[in-house]
């Protein structure tokens, strides 16, 4: 009780309307100590500016051109350069160092992140679901990892020590969960920023195309082959949710309480999307598949409530 009662006091601290980027990351980690929420803060802020200085590119040129190539992928060695060799005297870059070190971050993380980000410099798109599968493993898979460790951490003697199990493994299928839910729900807003995570194969194998993928997100009516396509990427996500159920059965009772409250409530938040899905009837909208504030407070209160 003592604990569910500290959990309410942080939950109606939280202002759940000026929430708007990363919420169900932002909404879980509230309830940490302030030292992991800060080191969390710190390696997505590393995170997102390589994410985002590709993304924002593609959003405004509707792709990378091969002459441009050379100077993003530049950008992401340089970026990786500075976590490698710490030659950076940047504050944000001694911040970061600092962060890795005391955390003990696990560097293949971050550099598989990195590799992922240089794919999206030289590909466009991808051919088959195997393809996008082995990139969201620095794509979605590290970034949640990251998560996973910093949540999972022991402290002994002052010091942090690495969680009781397997990170990456613990990460994979809770991240390809929210990955898989993520792309269905943010499917009109991708396409209309020149982004596309559907794979070719997948697409063809349902009779579509990139430029009919564009035009639904524009407007146009939404095919029966986009249905099945969606059918079976809600049936792939389920997969991911069945696993991640029996991943945290396992590792939840090895968790501090608060620890475990956050990966319930990142779990929770991205069933509220899943359980809007509706391959059958959706309009696959913004409006439809995204919670309202008021509806995530909820969520969380609930989730609060069951501990």
């Amino acid at each position: 009780m003592k604990d569910r009662d500290q959990f309410m006091a942080i939950f109606e601290s939280i202002d759940f309307d000026k929430i708007i980027d990363h919420p169900n990351i932002l909404i879980a980690a509230n309830f940490w100590d302030r030292d992991r929420y800060c080191a969390a803060r710190t390696c997505y802020r590393f995170m997102r500016s390589l994410d985002d200085l590709i993304d924002d590119h593609k959003a405004a040129n509707k792709g990378i051109a091969e002459s441009d190539r050379a100077r993003f992928t530049g950008n992401v060695e340089e970026w990786m350069g500075m976590i490698r060799s710490g030659l950076d005297g940047s504050p944000f870059c001694s911040d970061l160092m600092d962060t890795v070190e005391r955390f003990r971050i696990p560097y293949w993380a971050l550099e598989a992140f990195a590799e992922s980000m240089l794919f999206d410099v030289t590909h466009d798109g991808f051919a088959t679901l195997d393809e996008f599968i082995e990139y969201s493993g620095g794509a979605s898979v590290s970034p949640a990892a990251i998560f996973v460790h910093l949540a999972g951490l022991q402290e002994q003697d002052g010091k942090y020590v690495d969680p009781p199990f397997d990170v990456r493994s613990v990460a994979e299928p809770c991240a390809m969960f929210s990955y898989f839910v993520h792309i269905i729900r943010d499917f009109r807003k991708d396409q209309l920023n020149n982004l596309s995570y559907f794979a070719d194969d997948m697409m063809s194998r349902h009779g579509l195309t990139r430029k009919n993928m564009l035009e639904m997100a524009q407007g146009a009516p939404l095919t029966e082959g986009f249905r099945s396509l969606m059918r079976e990427y809600y049936e792939i996500a389920d997969g991911y949710r069945l696993s991640t159920l029996r991943v945290m059965e396992d590792i939840c009772p090895k968790m501090e309480p608060r620890y475990r409250l956050s990966l319930e409530i990142i779990f929770d938040l991205y069933m509220m999307v899943f359980e809007r899905i509706n391959p059958e009837q959706g309009t696959f909208s913004t409006a439809e598949l995204n919670p309202a504030p008021a509806e995530t407070r909820e969520r969380v209160r609930k989730v609060i409530a069951r501990q």
